[in-house]
């Protein structure tokens, strides 16, 4: 099943969303996907569909800008990234190719989980213990590199068929299974996500749910003004960020629900 793209998301309104994005994505340290598809369905006025196939086109350039301090401070795995990259590029395919063929009233329910889980997860950072784990020096066991490729996939079927950026999935699950230190895992996740991107949009670019001018614009905007947003964030304790960027979630969160109930009306 192929869409046309329409014409309802002009390069201004492409850079109202990458700007507000970006801004928000900086200023709380996440974001992504998570953010950018519902500015996509609300300031863009894309369906859901085409909002999750532009996010992650739009997530490729930020990422690559975004993995640059990571990788000049020495705070990625790559053979872990290497990993996740086997099972992520595939896991991305077989989600892009879903989106175009999953109904548009439950793909909104699924992001709607996603918004409910980034919300738990917003509330635990700002309210649980700080993490002390170390990652593990060396090169991973055979169990640990098959983990980590079934994470890899798991975290591109999501990217392929959501819109959203391996953080979501990568991050908590490099800490929790693998027990990488935050950073270690927020760079390892970002330098996986480069790949895991371009296989995604690939596919949505076959079935014609995505401009790669306008997700261009989308992505170089954002990736600018998140450079704003995290100068912003430095004077913010981050207990207050955490809870201003969960505050965030709920209205997102709110708008989702009353799109995909008033599907339901006649």
């Amino acid at each position: 099943m192929t869409e046309q793209t329409d014409d309802s998301l002009t390069p201004p309104r492409a850079a109202v969303v990458g700007i507000v994005g970006g801004a928000f994505s900086g200023l709380f340290g996440l974001g992504g996907g998570i953010v950018m598809v519902p500015l996509l369905t609300s300031l863009g006025g894309l369906t859901q569909r085409r909002a999750s196939a532009y996010s992650l086109a739009a997530i490729l350039p930020a990422a690559i800008v975004g993995s640059i301090p990571y990788l000049t401070h020495d705070a990625v795995d790559l053979i872990a990234a290497g990993l996740l990259v086997v099972g992520a590029v595939i896991g991305a395919v077989v989600g892009a190719r879903l989106l175009a063929r999953v109904p548009e009233t439950l793909l909104r329910w699924m992001f709607v989980g996603v918004l409910v889980l980034g919300i738990v997860r917003t509330l635990l950072d700002a309210f649980g213990e700080p993490p002390s784990v170390d990652s593990a020096e060396g090169l991973p066991s055979l169990l640990d590199g098959a983990g980590m490729i079934g994470l890899g996939l798991v975290m591109g079927i999501a990217s392929g068929l959501l819109g959203i950026g391996g953080g979501q999935i990568a991050v908590p699950g490099l800490s929790a299974l693998f027990d990488f230190a935050p950073a270690l895992a927020k760079g390892t996740s970002l330098v996986a996500m480069i790949p895991t991107a371009v296989s995604g949009t690939w596919v949505n670019t076959r079935n014609r749910l995505v401009h790669l001018r306008t997700a261009a614009i989308i992505g170089a905007v954002a990736s600018v003004f998140s450079f704003g947003g995290a100068s912003l964030s430095v004077v913010l304790p981050p207990r207050i960020a955490s809870i201003a960027f969960a505050a965030l979630l709920v209205f997102a969160l709110a708008q989702q629900v009353r799109k995909a109930l008033q599907r339901h009306r006649p």
